[in-house]
């Protein structure tokens, strides 16, 4: 997200916000590149493109010295916000810092250079970094056996559902519906559609918890299972969770773990030991690996012994008698492959490398301090953003900014405002149970000074809705791009550029 202007920016630079665009550098006859004669006549375009695939005219493309070209792109690089260059509290999300050990090993060429049809014979190597993350991975969820083949959480989702699926289909029982809270992220209804069946709602507690009285009522043996993600989408762990699951296996279906909040008790209580049958993990999130714009992701899905036998072919196993690593292809009651190769190999990369540099007591330190920094931000502001539900959080909180609104300020205003502190904002609107939402999630590795600092944000900016509401409405004002009409923009996509058209952004 673009959030400073670098400095000189502005002064002198031409009409657009932040600088000049490429196109406004344009002139015509300047080259940042050239290329050496090849002493070789090169053949006319007429040979090379039939002339119904050619253009009638050149296309307008910015010509800029190689100087030019350098300083344009530097500086929005500049202008970009990281994880590198402050505090990303973006709940549900964990934009928490990626170590660069990581990323040095994963841009090994050993590692970066493989190719998916290479050998088992030449990749052991890799093989052996697959399995041992499978492991460690199943031993922290208390599952059986996973795979490595869904490429981010979403897709780890539908999988889930597909062996839940085809779990249901083998016994003969073919169920209908499967259970969502209120509170879940968007991608579980919308994979248990993609999966073919019906997704029902069941409505939180005066706590922010599962419903269990209605969650029991919604309960017979038209339900294929309970989608969950513990602890919550607001925050708070369920605390009925033993009491679900054995009112969820009573009615034959399975108990489904969305792992997006797993950061919160890794090392500290198994999905496994609560109940839990089928568990996607995200490794972008949990074991920090860079995610954000779009990717990219990993989404590991493990499974119990019972459902063991339907994971997408093929599975890594290893072969005792060879000693070696091999894919395992003989699954005659797969799903099916979900996915073209195994998944993203450079983000598991990672996420091995930072299991084998925290170990077993370094996991457990992450999840008590993302639980430990999420109260104590919570304790700073909840005076001004008090929290939706009362109680001790876990890695992340939901807010309200209700008591901004008889002063005309809403959590989008909050979340523009504190752009201008040098914070990026938190979630807003989401969870949609929550009226004027913030979602913030500071995660284990921010510091109790950075805390402190965007709680006195958060703080200012609740102080400054009752003084001069107007300066939210304009916020942010630091920032080469103002508030744009967001809602516009995603309906009414513009992305072709034109040297004469000055509505361009």
């Amino acid at each position: 997200m673009t959030m400073h202007a670098t400095a000189g920016a502005r002064a002198g630079d031409g009409p657009s916000p932040g600088g000049p665009t490429i196109f406004e550098r344009s002139r015509p006859g300047r080259r940042a590149w050239s290329l050496p004669d090849a002493g070789l006549a090169a053949p006319g375009i007429e040979e090379l493109i039939p002339a119904e695939h050619r253009r009638a005219e050149p296309p307008a493309l910015p010509e800029v010295s190689e100087l030019e070209l350098v300083r344009h792109y530097t500086r929005l690089s500049q202008e970009n916000w990281a994880i590198d260059v402050g505090a990303y509290p973006l709940g549900s999300c964990s934009m928490k810092y990626n170590p660069k050990v990581a990323e040095d090993v994963a841009a090994l060429p050993g590692f970066a250079g493989l190719h998916p049809l290479a050998d088992d014979d030449l990749v052991q190597g890799a093989l052996e970094v697959l399995g041992v993350l499978g492991e460690a991975l199943c031993e922290l969820t208390g599952m059986a056996r996973l795979t490595f083949q869904p490429a981010a959480g979403a897709q780890g989702e539908l999988t889930g559902l597909l062996i839940m699926r085809a779990y249901h289909l083998a016994r003969g029982d073919v169920r209908k519906r499967v259970i969502v809270p209120d509170s879940a992220h968007g991608t579980n209804p919308a994979s248990v559609t993609l999966a073919g069946w019906k997704a029902q709602e069941v409505p939180s507690d005066t706590r922010g918890l599962v419903d269990l009285s209605a969650l029991e009522e919604l309960l017979d043996d038209d339900v294929a299972g309970l989608m969950l993600t513990n602890p919550n989408t607001l925050g708070l762990f369920e605390r009925d969770i033993k009491r679900i699951a054995a009112a969820v296996h009573e009615a034959g279906g399975l108990l489904y773990y969305d792992g997006a909040n797993f950061n919160s008790i890794v090392g500290k209580v198994r999905p496994g030991d609560m109940g839990f049958d089928v568990v996607h993990m995200n490794l972008h999130k949990t074991f920090a690996t860079p995610h954000g714009g779009g990717g990219p992701g990993s989404g590991p899905l493990a499974v119990t012994e019972e459902l063991e036998r339907y994971l997408p072919a093929p599975v890594l196993a290893w072969s005792e008698p060879a000693g070696r690593w091999r894919w395992d292809n003989d699954r005659p009651h797969s799903i099916g492959r979900i996915h073209s190769w195994h998944g993203n190999f450079g983000i598991d990369v990672r996420a091995y490398v930072y299991l084998r540099s925290l170990g077993p007591e370094g996991l457990k330190r992450v999840a008590e301090r993302a639980v430990l920094n999420a109260n104590y931000l919570k304790t700073l502001i909840e005076g001004a953003f008090p929290t939706a539900y009362p109680g001790t959080c876990m890695h992340e909180f939901v807010s309200t900014a209700k008591g901004l609104k008889p002063h005309g300020v809403r959590a989008m205003d909050v979340a523009k405002r504190l752009i201008d502190h040098g914070f990026h904002p938190p979630t807003v609107y989401f969870p949609l149970v929550v009226e004027e939402a913030l979602m913030v999630e500071p995660t284990e590795t921010e510091s109790r000074e950075t805390l402190d600092e965007l709680a006195a944000a958060f703080n200012a900016v609740a102080a400054e809705a009752a003084t001069d509401p107007a300066a939210l409405h304009r916020a942010p004002t630091s920032t080469p791009v103002r508030r744009p009409d967001e809602a516009k923009a995603a309906r009414h996509l513009k992305l072709r550029w034109t040297p004469d058209d000055s509505s361009n952004t």
